[in-house]
């Protein structure tokens, strides 16, 4: 699935990702740089100096993320009504690094709740329009490795937010509320680049704007089948809280579950644009199932795991499934939508993810509690092969003109 479609080009030169790739790109590191000098530390923050319980912390986070995934549908067919990705990349990317350092001064677990309910405001604002755009200003036959490369920097500031966070904590030993004021920075330089580096892009073939754009006609079942597909294997995706619980279990310690994660964020980094620029080549549909098949085989051997080693290669491995399916499914999304519909069908597919999310997460959990972890795993393996063998049924797209 790889170039199944044509598109003009003159929006940039073949073979060259562009000014908003890059400029994005840009744009997501210091957003992640500044966001994950906060999250880790956030659910400490709220026990030990909020007095929180872990229940709350869940309803948080449940309330963030359900937040997140309604607005990216509604922000993505806005964008494609107005035909502007621009203002709602910019207006998500300030609110969230405005609001993000405000639980610096949060008196109350309530006040962080709003506080992460605004941050995930702005991410369901941005998430679709700028995937839209990234789209929009590359050419079909380097879709794959430019959003590999903005996936490449997302995960890239993934890994240096934490040791940013963990240097000033060591070296200056100052609190947590000083720690969140410094995230400031990162996440200002985020909305700079976005303000000034960031270009429109009018699409040759775009409805023009305020033209009706339904959310769900016009889609084409390739669409709605490979979404489908999605949800299966969302169902089996788990959050990846628990591949920490497992490493804790083969004897990781506790205080160098930061490094397993920056391992994970840094491997991921170094795969996402080869993995993307595969997709190129290959198609997306062998790809994707490379990667799935990654997935289970990774999921299959943490069941098998036995000793603290294993928790380490495998999280390793872990790494080179998002390298492989990160850029590719959100490629492919753009492969087999019209490109004046491209907004809502990233709405789409954020959402059937994030309603998938939590049931995937509730089954791993009983089945832990139930069976151990190793029967959990294995089913999460069992949903990567049944979505791996459902999108070899999935028609390829004809080229468009």
């Amino acid at each position: 699935m790889a170039s199944e479609t044509t598109e003009p080009k003159s929006k940039t030169r073949l073979g060259r990702m562009g000014r908003n790739v890059y400029a994005l790109a840009a744009v997501s590191f210091f957003t992640d740089v500044s966001s994950e000098m906060i999250y880790p530390l956030l659910p400490v923050f709220l026990t030990s100096v909020l007095g929180a319980s872990a229940g709350f912390i869940g309803a948080i986070e449940g309330a963030a993320e359900s937040t997140a995934a309604l607005l990216k549908l509604a922000s993505g067919w806005w964008s494609d009504k107005t035909r502007k990705r621009k203002p709602f990349v910019v207006a998500g990317y300030t609110l969230a690094s405005a609001m993000r350092p405000l639980v610096a001064i949060a008196q109350s677990a309530t006040q962080v709740l709003l506080i992460r309910v605004s941050d995930r405001v702005g991410k369901g604002i941005r998430n679709s329009p700028r995937d839209a755009l990234i789209a929009d200003s590359v050419d079909p036959a380097v879709r794959g490795r430019a959003f590999g490369f903005r996936n490449a920097a997302d995960n890239a500031g993934a890994l240096l937010g934490p040791l940013i966070a963990f240097a000033i904590l060591s070296w200056w030993h100052v609190s947590l509320r000083t720690v969140f004021w410094f995230a400031v920075i990162p996440g200002a330089l985020a909305v700079v680049a976005a303000i000034f580096g960031v270009k429109e892009i009018e699409g040759e073939n775009a409805k023009k704007p305020g033209s009706e754009v339904e959310l769900g006609r016009h889609m084409g079942s390739r669409f709605w089948l490979f979404l489908g597909v999605i949800l299966v294997f969302t169902l089996g995706n788990s959050t990846d809280a628990f591949l920490l619980l497992r490493a804790k279990e083969l004897g990781v310690p506790v205080a160098l579950a930061p490094i397993l994660w920056a391992l994970l964020n840094g491997v991921k980094s170094v795969f996402n644009i080869p993995g993307g620029a595969l997709s190129d080549r290959i198609g997306r549909r062998p790809t994707l199932i490379a990667g799935w098949l990654v997935y289970a085989i990774v999921y299959f051997l943490f069941a098998r795991a036995s000793t603290a080693w294993h928790a380490w290669a495998l999280f390793g491995a872990y790494g080179l499934y998002f390298g492989l399916t990160e850029g590719t499914e959100l490629a492919l999304v753009a492969d087999v939508v019209p490109m004046d519909r491209r907004g809502v069908a990233y709405g789409w597919y954020y959402l059937a993810i994030g309603i998938g999310a939590l049931p995937a997460s509730l089954l791993f959990g009983v089945l832990w509690d139930r069976f151990g972890s190793g029967v959990a795993f294995i089913v999460g393996a069992a949903f990567a092969l049944v979505s791996a063998i459902g999108l070899l049924f999935l028609p390829s797209p004809p080229r468009r003109k």
